[in-house]
């Protein structure tokens, strides 16, 4: 019994409206914690501590909400950033917070160079796994997949112990190279899977052909399979990026000096200071993570391309 086209289209109607009102409703609970961000790090310290709390400082005696009566404020901003003046600096001032100054570009050091290397190892090995069949080829790959299952913080102590020796026992020891690579051999494992996947879906008789007119192994892979494979190795770059930036557990244990943390601990440093100073807290947040979302929006395509050529042809 064949269902009337009428009611098929009346179902399938309401089935769109349910997806897109469940949709919104998730969007929403996603999106008001970062609102509340946002408006709490311009708010004054008297408008946080209210009680009964508002969400907008824009209430008068008369109304509950009135924009003219908004009485929004940079303090928090100002506490993070620290502007000083400065005759010799670009724009008349330098910006003198410790979040700004140091603990951010620390991180920014960490996570392009674990990204980079991530990225770099990741696409040779894949390529190699990908390519190449050689004895113990299966039992490496699951070896590989089971190591990505331990998480990170069971080997702290293992890590701690020998930051310790190496400090004790070479002179040039420095923290900040120990910790690059202890993120570079953490995320390394899952992403020689995933970039497997990728080269699995490039078709190997394209190689091939390139091979017959005249390039070399290698300048095949440079030059036909590793462009092909540009959008997920894009993908294994901002997914290892992100990670080292929003750590804070190992670089806390494993750096001494607080010239080497980074944005985390910057933050954590900032909730020990401030810790009824929540607008301080809120622009401290929001600092840290505009690089993200900056380098999100300029990526977001490619990511997600990636994400969904990985998932149909992976």
């Amino acid at each position: 019994m064949s269902i009337p086209t009428g009611n098929y289209l009346s179902r399938r109607a309401w089935e769109t409206r349910f997806v897109n009102f469940a949709l919104i409703v998730v969007c929403l609970f996603a999106v008001f914690p970062i609102v509340t961000t946002i408006t709490i790090s311009f708010k004054q310290q008297a408008d946080i501590t209210r009680k009964p709390p508002i969400f907008f400082p824009c209430d008068i005696p008369e109304k509950s909400f009135e924009w003219s009566a908004c009485r929004w404020a940079t303090e928090g901003y100002e506490r993070v950033f620290a502007p000083k003046p400065d005759e010799t600096a670009l724009l008349g001032f330098k910006l003198t917070g410790n979040l700004v100054k140091t603990y951010i570009p620390n991180t920014m050091m960490y996570a392009f160079s674990s990204a980079f290397g991530v990225m770099m190892l990741a696409s040779l090995s894949g390529f190699a796994f990908s390519r190449y069949r050689f004895r113990g080829h299966n039992a490496l790959m699951t070896a590989i997949y089971a190591v990505t299952g331990i998480p990170l913080i069971t080997n702290m102590l293992a890590l701690y112990q020998m930051s310790i020796i190496l400090r004790k026992n070479i002179p040039f020891f420095d923290d900040r190279l120990f910790l690059i690579f202890v993120y570079l051999g953490f995320y390394l494992p899952i992403s020689v899977w995933i970039t497997k996947g990728f080269f699995d879906a490039i078709p190997r008789e394209l190689e091939e052909s390139a091979l017959i007119e005249g390039c070399s192994p290698l300048g095949a892979m440079f030059r036909i399979t590793m462009p092909l494979a540009t959008p997920g190795l894009i993908s294994i770059f901002l997914l290892a990026f992100v990670n080292v930036w929003n750590e804070f557990i190992v670089a806390y244990l494993l750096v001494t000096k607080n010239e080497y943390k980074p944005a985390m601990f910057g933050l954590y440093d900032f909730l020990s200071q401030n810790i009824i100073n929540l607008q301080v807290l809120a622009a401290a947040c929001l600092v840290i993570a505009a690089p993200i979302i900056i380098l999100f929006l300029f990526t977001r395509k490619t990511f997600f391309r990636a994400m969904v050529e990985g998932a149909v042809k992976g």
